[in-house]
């Protein structure tokens, strides 16, 4: 004799919502975690300044110095004809191989910051290695000039929450860039001023580099381009907020907070 078993609704309901709520979960494993997990992954990572959210029409130029320096009298005369001040970034083996470079440079007015002692990928260098690298040409700075840096460029723009966090342990201020003028790919003079024009941006943070084969011949035009749209070129620590800030870890702006001025 079969037995019937009769099921009330509530238990019924209950059978029937269990399979539906695993398809659900389902459903979210696969469409929404590996969304949430880079938000979360987002939110924790540190980033360099990549430019300054500002309404201000400034922008701040910067040139990394680590190999040669047979262009760098003419950019600095082109920047003293001009009355531009501007952040240099210089390697260790560069300040050894010109330090009355270094002392002309800090003499004319411009700023000095930290761009490692060897030029290393940093990710693959430990917390002490990274520390070492920025303490010894911060020292070699220090002794030309007097004066301390503390801003630093990561060389190849390379970085981590270690290089990061390192560097601000050792006092420095991490700077990338927002307009990369690729002078150091030597495609001429014509695509230098075209990339920079054509990308400027107010709180722009832009990168030359003392070398570049076009870099002294591209800047006169793209000095009087920028100063005919009504910009100032600053160096870039006059760009940056001094406090009351925040990172945007997408972006790498710096933005005031709500509220400050």
């Amino acid at each position: 004799m079969k037995k019937i078993v009769l099921l009330n609704k509530k238990r019924l309901k209950t059978i029937l919502l269990f399979p539906f709520s695993l398809f659900v979960l389902y459903l979210a494993y696969v469409f929404l975690i590996p969304y949430a997990l880079p938000m979360v992954s987002r939110q924790n990572r540190l980033v360099p300044i990549y430019y300054v959210e500002t309404s201000d029409k400034k922008v701040a130029f910067s040139f990394d110095a680590s190999w040669g320096a047979a262009y760098t009298p003419s950019i600095l005369e082109i920047l003293r004809e001009n009355n531009i001040k501007t952040t240099f970034f210089l390697t260790g083996f560069w300040v050894e191989k010109y330090p009355g470079m270094v002392k002309k440079i800090f003499d004319e007015g411009h700023e000095i910051g930290n761009h490692t002692f060897t030029h290393p990928h940093l990710n693959s260098l430990s917390e002490d290695q990274i520390k070492e690298e920025l303490d010894k040409i911060g020292q070699m700075i220090r002794d030309i000039t007097g004066k301390q840096p503390d801003l630093f460029r990561p060389p190849f723009g390379e970085y981590s929450n270690k290089v990061v966090a390192t560097a601000k342990k050792c006092g420095y201020q991490t700077i990338q860039w927002s307009i990369d003028s690729l002078d150091w790919q030597e495609l001429g003079k014509e695509p230098m001023i075209k990339r920079v024009t054509e990308n400027l941006h107010p709180g722009a943070i832009i990168l030359f580099h003392n070398n570049g084969e076009y870099t002294a011949e591209a800047l006169p035009e793209i000095i009087v381009y920028i100063k005919e749209k009504g910009y100032k070129i600053v160096p870039i620590s006059e760009l940056l907020y001094k406090d009351n800030y925040y990172i945007d870890s997408n972006t790498g702006a710096q933005i005031l907070k709500p509220g400050r001025s």
